[in-house]
């Protein structure tokens, strides 16, 4: 009998995989690392070759680790990094070009020009999002304007495109036709997604084929198989990541949500079979199991990570990433230090892209320790406000949040989250739900559960941070973070 299910995780830095059991246990993984190139100092690509070869050697780590092999996987799932395109000929099934990253700023310039389309005010209620430099839909037209082979294959029929799921499963086994789950057909950046299909007008803007596109479907599905050790092992669900991660978590009905820290901190909430219309924050079409859909708001605060980083090797402030939190520890609060992360702008829900970063309220008594605190304040304080413009624009109050990604780690930076949320953080042992994710849905398409609500829990220890702080204090801690954006914001403003 074939008792184990295959998950991947194939994102932007590197690629995972995991070995789930009939419980839902994990039994192996494996991680490579993925190199970026840089052709020009605006780009940023990879190499799908690369990409392949990292997602083949990373199932082989698990499979390794969890003493199983390819005859034993009853079925596959694919999580997909978002954003970034392949394009790759159909006969062939060889890569026309590298593949642009979400990183990629080359399509400034079509961003422009975008606002004089008659259309434009369409865009997010449509598309769920704003098409900036980071979409496939920019990337897309920019290939086919700008190189001959991509162009002449668009021309004769033979360009595919999609994002990686799609490519790994064509470079490693064999498609079953060319399709994509909405999740992953809305990430391109193309998909009307409440409509379920690709919007006419906005193609023939961007002058990109429709029968280069995947065809749109469900998220359990058969999708085609890999070929691991003369094995063909059924592929049986995509996702794109995030969703993914929102799935991983068990956060599958309105209300429940993750945020998961990383170069940025991202917020996914779920929303249920609802889908509100919103200009602040990101809509998107979760999953569809059953040809029931989730929604889900996203929205993203700006560097968090990246942050870490800096006062690690710009400013010498801490020698390893682990010393912030200890750091942050030594003092009660940040002595009315406000720190202010907006490296490269305001996001949600502020959307002051020229904002910079900032230190208000700085006085001779403060220390690295408090400047640390601010920094750690600054991520609780702007998550709370995504969850105020949700609870206000949506209708969905969020009543504890689940973490994840490096600066998780940290109990302080979980605690003091709790603090300035008002609500317990959970944050479990268990890292890899991405991954996790793509191995449960692909144990509904082969029958080891028939229904969402037969999916074992997220295994590991869980850790609760419950707020320590009163009303009071956090309302104060909120209206003094108010301020700062208001300072900053004042302080971008165009001059006259």
């Amino acid at each position: 009998m074939k008792d184990f299910l295959l998950g991947i995780d194939q994102g932007t830095s590197g690629s995972r995989a995991i070995v789930l059991d009939r419980d839902g246990a994990a039994r192996g993984y494996g991680y490579r690392p993925l190199d970026r190139l840089h052709p020009q100092p605006d780009q940023v690509e990879q190499d799908p070759r690369a990409v392949a070869e990292g997602v083949r050697a990373a199932i082989d780590e698990a499979l390794g680790k969890a003493g199983v092999r390819a005859t034993d996987l009853a079925a596959g799932g694919i999580a997909s990094q978002r954003g970034t395109d392949f394009v790759w000929d159909a006969r062939t099934r060889l890569p026309l070009a590298n593949a642009i990253t979400w990183q990629d700023l080359r399509t400034q310039p079509l961003e422009r020009d975008l606002h004089g389309w008659a259309h434009v005010d369409e865009c997010r209620r449509r598309l769920g999002e704003w098409p900036g430099p980071w979409s496939s839909a920019l990337h897309l037209a920019w290939r086919l304007a700008n190189d001959p082979v991509v162009a002449g294959a668009a021309r004769e029929g033979r360009m595919r495109a999609g994002l990686s799921a799609l490519w790994v499963l064509n470079a490693l086994g064999r498609a079953d036709g060319h399709r994509a789950d909405v999740s992953l057909a809305q990430s391109m950046t193309l998909l009307d997604f409440r409509a379920r299909e690709y919007w006419g007008d906005w193609l023939a803007y961007l002058d990109v084929p429709r029968a280069a596109l995947p065809d749109v479907t469900g998220t359990v599905d058969e999708f085609g198989w890999l070929d691991l050790d003369s094995t063909r092992v059924p592929v049986r669900a995509m996702i794109a990541d995030q969703q993914a991660a929102l799935f991983g978590y068990d956060c599958r009905t309105a209300g429940s949500a993750e945020c998961t820290h990383g170069t940025a901190s991202f917020v996914d909430v779920c929303l249920g079979e609802a889908a509100p219309a919103l200009e602040t924050m990101k809509v998107y079409l979760a999953w569809l199991v059953d040809d029931r859909p989730t929604f889900c708001l996203e929205a993203d605060t700006t560097v968090t990570g990246a942050v870490v980083r800096w006062l690690r090797d710009g400013a010498g402030m801490i020698s390893t990433e682990d010393e912030l939190g200890r750091l942050a520890e030594t003092v009660p609060d940040a002595a009315g230090l406000v720190f202010m992360p907006a490296f490269t702008g305001l996001n949600v829900p502020y959307d002051v892209r020229a904002a910079r970063g900032s230190l208000l309220g700085l006085t001779l008594g403060h220390t690295r320790a408090h400047i640390a605190r601010a920094f750690l304040d600054s991520i609780g304080l702007q998550v709370a406000a995504i969850l105020d413009e949700i609870d206000a624009r949506a209708g969905v109050r969020v009543t504890q949040l689940k973490v994840g990604g490096g600066l998780s780690a940290s109990d302080a930076a979980c605690a003091i989250q709790a603090d300035w949320l008002g609500i317990p953080v959970l944050r479990s042992s268990f890292p890899e739900t991405t991954a996790r994710a793509a191995a449960l849905l692909a144990g509904l398409g082969a029958g080891f559960w028939r229904h969402e609500a037969d999916l074992p829990q997220l295994p590991g220890e869980t850790t609760v941070f419950e707020p320590r702080i009163d009303a009071g204090r956090r309302a104060d801690g909120r209206e003094a973070w108010q301020r700062a954006v208001d300072a900053v914001t004042r302080w971008a403003a165009p001059r006259d």
